[in-house]
């Protein structure tokens, strides 16, 4: 039985490249085959539960723009007609996922056991939907940042009563995975960072974080979860400097704990500009690492100081995402997780729909410019030649000798290297041609 909230709206059909159709997709065709993969396979698209259906148009300094049926959000009766909003988002939309936190699915009780049956109880209802309908869940995950409890943190935090409330609400949130076939797990510290050092034991609190996350872990081999634990670099917004800054900081993390082998990384595209990197930055260096695991795809507007979690819209940022993402092998169990909101001034339900047909549109178009590169080769066939010095025989010995053998071999040989152009502008002409 239809909610009525996208009455008049149809499921989103692809029209090709002419169509003028708002609702209708022009590049995303889920059967086309791109590299051998069709389409909806390689993007593995998600709706974000929490912006498309529990944000409800605030911003640092304004408060509610969005009056929705299920709004105040305070019970099980409107927790389950926002799912039954969503699901009908879904179909409308075609897409294969979603995502949740536990606070965007069950109304704040409180307390912990309460918390937990109100979770448990639309968790099933989710099940029972996610049936019927065909719609997997890419991951689960817990909000410890929103509710006054977590305002010096979850796992980082003084207070060892708060840590341990963290642990409970994790567990809770891994079996309602668990439960629903979710393929990742995913941990993002919003408030595992802190305001200032005067009132911070910074050793203590990491120590803690590294320990909480093999507890995640080991819970995870436990209760036979198959899916990938996944932590998400954020530099600040709202601690003033957290843990988990960004990909390299995160990657040094996990190896100082021994955990890389076991955690990869959710990367966010306004996150890695908060950090001051390009996505591509962050994805190439995860990637680098094997540590590539999903990605929230959205954008920032360059002019405002926060995390705007715009959809994304610019074909040549999202294309040399996918190019990174395509030859590390593609996603496994992650995907394109669209952790994007609408500007507050954006009302109605079409402009909801209208949002996502655009950001699907645009990865269709970045991930196909994507793969026209890979198969052209140009952009590998330029770094073999700028790197082909280090095949010959002298240069890889060179790695296994001394400073003082290489000091030798340069005054013996008269080494003396003129510099050859990086052909950075070309190279960026290059991928305009595909864009």
């Amino acid at each position: 039985m239809s909610t009525g909230f996208f009455d008049g709206i149809d499921r989103i059909a692809y029209e090709g490249p002419d169509s003028t159709n708002p609702l209708a997709f022009r590049h995303y065709n889920p059967d086309e085959t791109v590299m051998g993969k069709r389409m909806e396979d390689h993007l593995r698209f998600a709706v974000a539960y929490w912006h498309s259906f529990a944000w409800e148009g605030n911003d640092p300094f304004g408060g509610q723009t969005f009056v929705r049926p299920w709004h105040p959000q305070d019970d099980m009766g409107r927790a389950r007609l926002k799912a039954d909003v969503a699901f009908e988002m879904f179909e409308i939309l075609g897409n294969p996922f979603f995502c949740w936190h536990d606070a965007d699915v069950r109304p704040e009780q409180g307390n912990y056991a309460d918390n937990l049956a109100t979770l448990e109880e639309i968790t099933d209802y989710l099940g029972e939907k996610m049936e019927t309908s065909g719609t997997g869940l890419l991951w689960g995950t817990a909000n410890m940042f929103s509710h006054r409890r977590w305002m010096s943190g979850a796992s980082t935090n003084p207070d060892p009563d708060v840590f341990a409330f963290s642990a409970a609400t994790v567990k809770g949130c891994m079996d309602a995975t668990h439960k629903m076939g979710g393929q990742n797990y995913v941990l993002w510290g919003g408030r595992e960072g802190y305001e200032t050092l005067l009132n911070t034991d910074m050793g203590a609190e990491l120590d803690h974080m590294g320990r909480f996350l093999s507890m995640v872990v080991d819970y995870k081999h436990k209760i036979g979860f198959k899916g990938t634990i996944l932590v998400e670099p954020k530099p600040q917004e709202p601690s003033k400097h957290q843990y988990d800054f960004d990909v390299a900081t995160c990657i040094g993390f996990l190896r100082k704990y021994g955990l890389e082998k076991e955690v990869k990384l959710n990367i966010e595209q306004g996150h890695a500009i908060l950090a001051g990197h390009s996505f591509e930055h962050e994805l190439a260096l995860a990637a680098s690492e094997g540590m590539l695991g999903s990605i929230d795809m959205n954008r920032n507007d360059y002019q405002s100081g926060w995390d705007t979690d715009q959809f994304p819209n610019n074909t040549p940022e999202v294309a040399l995402a996918y190019y990174h993402i395509l030859k590390s092998g593609g996603f496994d169990t992650g995907g394109t997780n669209f952790d994007a909101k609408l500007r507050r001034q954006s009302l109605d339900a079409e402009d909801l729909i209208a949002a996502h047909v655009g950001a699907m549109d645009i990865c269709a178009r970045g991930l196909k410019a994507a793969a026209a590169m890979i198969e052209d080769g140009g952009l590998e066939d330029a770094l073999a030649e700028r790197y082909a010095g280090w095949q010959s025989d002298a240069a890889k010995a060179m790695l296994d000798s001394d400073l003082g053998s290489i000091a030798a071999r340069v005054l013996s040989e008269g080494i003396n290297p003129e510099p050859r152009s990086g052909r950075q502008e070309i190279l960026e002409n290059y991928v305009n041609r595909f864009v």
